[in-house]
């Protein structure tokens, strides 16, 4: 059997002989980054080499990342679909492009010494093209040239055959996706991920970033041609054994059969995976070292679903309340050689865990109450259906599990309704941020650094970043402190930060290794694996260095240029993190 484990070598092998820099995966929660809630894939923290700026690993990058994605939860529970996997990915930033990353690509799916896949079993697509791109027959041509035959490669729009930009704007393309055979027997001469979608499953997707997409939904040419490449971890391990669904691999099948073990109905195997994934989801999200628990704003309130989703189902196949903390656990010990900060936030993600499933289980208890006032006649409308889950938390299938009946046609309608709104205030939000190097983002990130500093020079050294969001109007920075800033700190912070824009302070720019950035005072997340080399920028110079950090993010050149800073609102985040923010006028 090849674990994961093994697959992860082998791909970072594969790479590093063809010149590529092993890097370190990025956070869960993208730092600076306003455009998505997670890391949904490795490009994420290399946006800005995509556009334009070196990076310290140099031009063939390598590594294997963790992602989250919700777009496809609904799937969650089928063979393949997961809300998080690990993504092995390799990146040419303007160095090679299509001929070379498919040459790649077909070598270590094919070859002997790597995963000597059967050739008949795999297929491609390419992008059709549309008014935005061209045909890719340059992509065609070249999977032909390899040995892929013209009956197994698809021409698919942009729907399936286009990736990006990982935000609003951004770092985008159109991409080849190369599947592997998972139907019954041998594919016939005409089937395609295009004729039979359902009996090809995607593995590995070749990126090729031609454009930039900006704000106003154009898509503009970049300087270089580059290389974003993403293979799913878990599928590939799946396939590689001939397994059923990923459930079987061996970082997933000890969670599947602890849950299974617990439950009292063992037939109910759809909702068994979702307890699988959703509490591993969480987990994972949490564990990060820049996590978050369960909340009702943006990745925290993804965590709260997640985890009452897991709850709701063990209920259902009749797993005790002590189901949840037990998966905990068992996914802490299982990852953490790997992922060892799981076992660093082990008591966050346990204690996070408790509290949530103690709160989740008093709103089942207060929602049946209410589904009693509002039954009439067995029945509940589908707007006092909405009102329980919009006001009490209470999820429509505990209604439907109480045996009542609800109008669902009137309740999917509202729902749909608040989705629609959720989503317009979100994409509201999230627009305008780092992915496209605003000059308003870039003064904002820029002052986070300056903002750090006043805050350790007047709380103390305890002071670490938690977490950014910046868009082009505002920055919100989480920070370790256990206490509500009194008024006169929150003045002296506020004043410090002007002071050091109006000192005009320059702001430079070197490579170092981590010892080197370590040994200049350097501020960085170093229980992080980082590169070889890492960029740290220093402003001020001399006997007057206000910041020094570790960072991959656009800066401006002197502090002079950033406007006068306000704080608007200093506030809780999380136990022991506060968060404040701030605007530039």
């Amino acid at each position: 059997m090849i674990t994961t484990k093994k697959l992860r070598q082998k791909y970072l092998d594969f790479f590093k002989s063809k010149d590529h820099t092993i890097i370190d995966g990025a956070c869960l929660i993208p730092e600076n980054d306003p455009t998505v809630l997670f890391t949904t894939a490795g490009i994420h923290p290399l946006v800005p080499y995509f556009m334009g700026e070196k990076h310290p690993g140099g031009n063939r990058l390598v590594n294997y990342q963790k992602c989250i994605r919700t777009g496809d939860i609904d799937d969650v529970g089928d063979d393949s679909h997961l809300t998080s996997f690990e993504m092995l990915g390799n990146w040419s930033l303007g160095d090679y492009f299509k001929e070379e990353s498919i040459k790649y690509s077909f070598e270590f799916l094919t070859g002997k010494e790597w995963l000597n896949l059967d050739i008949n079993k795999l297929a491609v697509t390419v992008f059709a093209g549309d008014e935005d791109a061209p045909k890719d027959d340059e992509a065609a041509k070249l999977w032909q040239e390899v040995g892929i035959p013209t009956n197994r490669i698809a021409y698919l729009g942009k729907k399936d055959n286009w990736w990006g930009p990982p935000g609003i704007t951004g770092p985008c393309g159109p991409d080849t996706e190369i599947f592997y055979w998972v139907g019954e027997g041998e594919p016939s001469e005409t089937s395609t991920p295009g004729t039979e979608p359902d009996n090809w499953l995607e593995i590995w997707n070749n990126v090729f970033i031609l454009y930039n997409k900006t704000a106003e939904g154009k898509f503009e040419e970049l300087a270089n041609k580059n290389v974003d490449t993403g293979m799913g971890l878990e599928r590939t391990v799946q396939i590689l054994n001939g397994f059923d669904s990923v459930y079987q691999i061996d970082s997933i099948k000890p969670i599947y059969d602890k849950v299974l073990e617990m439950a009292t109905d063992k037939d109910i195997i759809k909702a068994i995976r979702i307890i699988t994934d959703h509490i591993r989801a969480a987990c994972f999200i949490m564990g990060d070292d820049m996590g978050v628990g369960p909340s009702n704003l943006d990745q925290g309130y993804v965590v709260r679903r997640l985890i009452r989703s897991a709850i709701r189902r063990s209920r259902e196949v009749g797993a005790n309340d002590e189901c949840i903390t037990v998966l905990g656990k068992l996914i802490i010990d299982n990852n953490k050689d790997i992922y060892p900060e799981l076992e660093r936030n082990q008591q966050k993600i346990i204690s996070e865990l408790k509290v949530e499933e103690e709160k989740f289980l008093k709103v089942l208890d207060k929602g049946e109450v209410k589904v009693k006032e509002f039954i009439a006649d067995g029945k509940i409308s589908g707007e006092e259906a909405f009102q329980l889950y919009t006001s009490y938390g209470f999820p429509i299938e505990e209604i439907q599990r109480l045996g009542v009946e609800v109008d669902m046609e009137d309740f999917n309608q509202r729902i749909k309704s608040h989705q629609d709104l959720s989503r317009q205030g979100a994409e509201q939000k999230f627009a305008g941020g780092l992915a496209d190097h605003g000059e308003m983002a870039t003064k904002y990130h820029t002052t986070t650094h300056l903002l750090q500093a006043a805050l350790r020079k007047v709380l103390g050294d305890h002071i670490a970043q938690k977490g950014s969001n910046i868009t082009a109007e505002r920055l919100r920075f989480d920070f370790s402190h256990p206490d509500k800033l009194r008024d006169d700190q929150r003045e002296q912070v506020e004043t410090l930060v002007n002071d050091y824009i109006r000192m005009d302070l320059p702001i430079t720019c070197e490579e170092l290794s981590v010892e080197e950035a370590k040994n200049t005072g350097a501020l960085g997340l170093f229980n992080q694996k980082y590169g070889d080399k890492v960029k740290v920028y220093t402003i001020g110079e001399g006997n007057n260095i206000i910041s020094r950090e570790i960072c991959g993010g656009p800066h401006v050149k002197k502090t002079g240029e950033l406007g006068q800073f306000k704080i608007k609102k200093e506030q809780a985040s999380s136990a022991g993190v506060r968060r404040i923010k701030a605007v530039l006028e």
